[in-house]
C-alpha cells in the first residue's frame, strides 16, 4: 500500500539487490519492534477497517479467513486489556505473517479506478 501521498518506495527498493540487502534487516527489526506479532496478529489485521476499499475487501474473505481474523483480533484485544502479550508459543512467526487481505484491497482499488474511468467516459457522436 502506498503512503498518504500515494507514493511507495517499495518497488524501487525491491528492484535493487543492494537496497534490498540494506533494507531487509531494518524492515525485520521494525516489524519485530511493532509488537503486533506478540499479540498474535497479522499485518493485514492492522489495516483501518473504516476505509471503503478495506470494507469491500473484508466482505470478499472466505468464511474461514473472516473467522480467523475475528479470532485474532478478539484474542489480541483480551491480551491488551490484561496488559500482557500472549505466551511466546502463540506469537505470530515472521513466516506466518502473510498478506491475506492486500490482494483483495488491490483488486477493489483497481475496480474503483476502472468504474471511475467508465463513469466519466464521454461519448461523442461522429458524423
Amino acid at each position: 500500500m502506498a503512503g498518504p501521498l500515494g507514493l511507495s518506495l517499495a518497488p524501487y527498493i525491491r528492484s535493487s539487490p543492494t537496497l534490498t540487502k540494506l533494507f531487509t534487516p531494518v524492515a525485520k527489526w521494525y516489524a519485530g519492534g511493532s509488537l503486533y506479532r506478540q499479540y498474535g496478529l497479522l499485518y493485514d489485521d492492522l489495516l483501518i477497517e473504516e476505509r471503503p476499499e478495506v470494507q469491500k475487501a473484508l466482505s470478499r474473505l472466505t468464511p474461514r479467513e473472516a473467522y480467523d481474523r475475528a479470532f485474532r483480533i478478539k484474542r489480541a484485544s483480551h491480551a491488551d486489556v490484561l496488559h500482557e502479550p500472549l505466551p511466546r508459543e502463540l506469537w505470530t512467526k515472521p513466516e506466518q505473517d502473510i498478506r491475506y487481505l492486500l490482494p483483495h484491497v488491490e483488486t477493489v482499488v483497481e475496480e474503483i479506478k476502472e468504474r471511475e474511468k467508465w463513469d466519466t467516459l464521454e461519448v461523442k457522436r461522429t458524423r
